[in-house]
């Protein structure tokens, strides 16, 4: 169909303003809504009693209306109401609009995804900063918006449904192979730790692969702006130990505190409140001292590798052992003796380097996915919006 066939409408010719009042008895359930940002459709938020409704200027929900947030319209919160119960109802922080027949209501929706409807939503909101912009709605009704007869409204909805399926099958697909590759690490884990019990012949006492096992101070210092990092459990994230974000001590408390707990490069940390028995290598040269949360091990490296223990500290078997082991209600603790008692091979430092050859070429290759994945999601996220554009324009 030729693009001259589509007409302009203002929506106000399109729309019409619903303001159906419930009256609220006190003993009556009734089910408020909320209206997610982006597109996140509606919810129901709460069930309360009329008595319980201090705002009693409510409207009852209309299925198949369009539904605006009138505070949180600039973050796309619209929607069109579903088959929701009878007793369901908005607040006058939202705008309901009942749809002209002569628009089909799937091609409807599709619209208010459209890059092109969010600008007539944005530009209707009023306020000087973008999370207190109120929907204006008669600005907005006075908009206008380009529409195809009924016959091209639907075939365009076919259109849409059928690309939008594709680029959802694309992104589980995407989605799956990335965690499918990730779940391979902890396997090969456990198959490298269950290997590296064959090759050593025997377990040993984590306590005897290590000159010091010990933990940090269990005192909270004083904190300052500017000093030497002080790392607790939520410092060791994403793989990494942050430093940079870090709280701060002075560095007379520092060398007060690292006298008896001394971390340094190839140490292993090993966290032991809150976040259990995940071990990290101490690759950083920088000097910082710990809180009681980690648990500092100073290798035998005559012994074992530091990376080597880091990946069977890290394997199920001795995770779960390490829960198994944690004592505590509320902050939940792993104690040293029980850390002391881990069982671990010790095969030849020959092997144990093969080992983390292996496991790092593999964590490697998962990274490498996942990486793809999210790069993968954004370009299909960004296709969704390209053929809204391109169909409300009369170019698909």
């Amino acid at each position: 169909m030729s693009e001259s066939d589509w007409k302009e409408f203002q929506l106000g010719s399109i729309l019409r303003y619903l303001d159906e009042r419930v009256v609220l008895d006190d003993e009556t359930e009734y089910l408020t809504i909320t209206i997610k940002r982006r597109h996140g459709g509606l919810e129901i938020r709460e069930k309360l009693l009329g008595q319980e409704i201090a705002t009693k200027k409510q409207f009852r929900l209309v299925p198949g209306a369009l539904i605006i947030s009138r505070v949180q319209c600039w973050h796309q919160a619209y929607a069109i109401v579903g088959n929701v119960p009878a007793n369901a109802i908005a607040s006058t922080n939202y705008d309901q609009f009942a749809i002209s027949p002569e628009v089909a209501p799937r091609f409807f929706w599709w619209l208010s995804h459209s890059p092109q409807f969010t600008e007539t939503i944005r530009s209707s909101a009023v306020g000087v900063v973008v999370e207190k912009m109120v929907f204006n709605r008669g600005k907005w009704l006075t908009k206008i918006v380009r529409l195809p007869p009924l016959a091209e409204q639907r075939r365009i909805v076919a259109r849409i449904d059928e690309l939008a399926a594709k680029i959802e099958e694309a992104k589980t697909l995407r989605k799956q192979a990335a965690e499918e590759a990730e779940a391979l690490v902890p396997a090969a884990k456990t198959d490298l730790y269950n290997e590296a019990l064959r090759l050593a012949g025997r377990m040993e006492r984590l306590e005897d692969l290590c000159t010091r096992i010990t933990d940090g101070t269990h005192i909270t210092p004083r904190y300052v702006e500017v000093g030497i990092p002080f790392i607790s459990v939520k410092d060791i994230t994403g793989g990494r130990i942050c430093l940079e974000s870090s709280r701060r001590i002075s560095a007379e408390e520092h060398a007060r505190l690292f006298r008896h707990c001394n971390p340094v490069r190839d140490d292993v940390l090993l966290t032991k409140v809150g976040t259990i028995g995940y071990a990290k290598v101490v690759d950083v040269d920088e000097e910082f001292s710990i809180f009681v949360s980690l648990a500092l091990l100073k290798l035998r490296k005559d012994r074992v590798l530091p990376h080597y223990i880091e990946h069977i500290l890290n394997s199920a078997i001795i995770r779960d052992r390490a829960i198994a082991d944690t004592r505590g209600v509320g902050n939940q603790n792993l104690v040293l003796k029980f850390i002391k008692e881990f069982p671990i091979p010790a095969p030849t430092l020959p092997e144990q380097r093969r080992i983390v050859a292996e496991l790092d070429a593999l964590q490697a290759e998962a990274h490498a996915l996942q990486r793809l994945q999210a790069e993968t999601a954004a370009e299909l996220d960004a296709l969704l919006p390209s053929i809204l554009d391109k169909a409300f324009k009369g170019e698909l």
